[in-house]
Parts: C-alpha cells; structure tokens; sequence
C-alpha cells in the first residue's frame, strides 16, 4: 500500500489547515502526529467499512476526518482552530483499524508533512 501526504505549511494561532492523504486502494486511513520529544499519537481515523470515526481528545470539535466523494481512496484532515500544540510532522497510515478507543495496527505509512503553527 503506497500512501502520499500533503497540505501542511506554517500557521498563525486560530488558523485553518487541510491535509490529504492518498493511498494506493481504499482502505481505512488514520492521520497521527509527533511533536520533537514526544510520542507519535493518534489523532484521528475513518474506517472503510462503514466510515465511522474517532478522534483523540486533543483535537475532537476542532479537527475533521474525511473521505473525497470522487476519489474513496483521499482522505482529508480539516483542521481548525489551531494551536501551537499541534505543532508537528503529521503522518497519514492505511490499512488498519477504527475502533471507539482510537487507530491501531496502521502499517504502511506516507513520508509525513509538518505543521507548524506560530505566530
């Protein structure tokens, strides 16, 4: 499974983002994030099975996961309201799980796209 990212960029507090993930067939897609000196966290993830979602609690009312109507196999992360901590390299994984306590077992990954947001 091949999977390219894109759409991050530098930010001001408040700010809006958009980042796309493309992957190689349909498949469940997961966006996580690490920051310098953290671990790497889930964030957000879209089943393809029935499209249900789940959100971490750092970023749900702000963040949304999403799949293109034309193209099942793009996903996309609106990202609103955002803070300086959610400053990081964000990696989008394909083929794993969604369940209600997160995104787990996601083993083909993108190159990751950082966002950075500072005023």
């Amino acid at each position: 499974v091949h999977v390219v990212e894109s759409g991050g960029g530098l930010v001001q507090p408040g700010d809006s983002l958009r980042l796309s993930c493309t992957a190689s067939i349909f498949t469940g897609i997961a966006w996580f994030r690490q920051a310098p000196g953290k671990e790497r966290e889930g964030v957000a993830c879209i089943a393809s099975r029935d499209g249900s979602t789940y959100y971490s609690d750092s970023v749900k009312g702000r963040f949304t996961i999403s799949r293109d109507n034309a193209n099942n196999t793009t996903v996309y992360l609106q990202m609103n309201h955002l803070k300086p901590e959610d400053t990081a390299v964000y990696y989008c994984g394909a083929d794993g799980l969604t369940i209600r306590s997160g995104c787990f077992d996601f083993d083909h990954w993108g190159q990751g796209t950082q966002v950075t947001v500072s005023s």
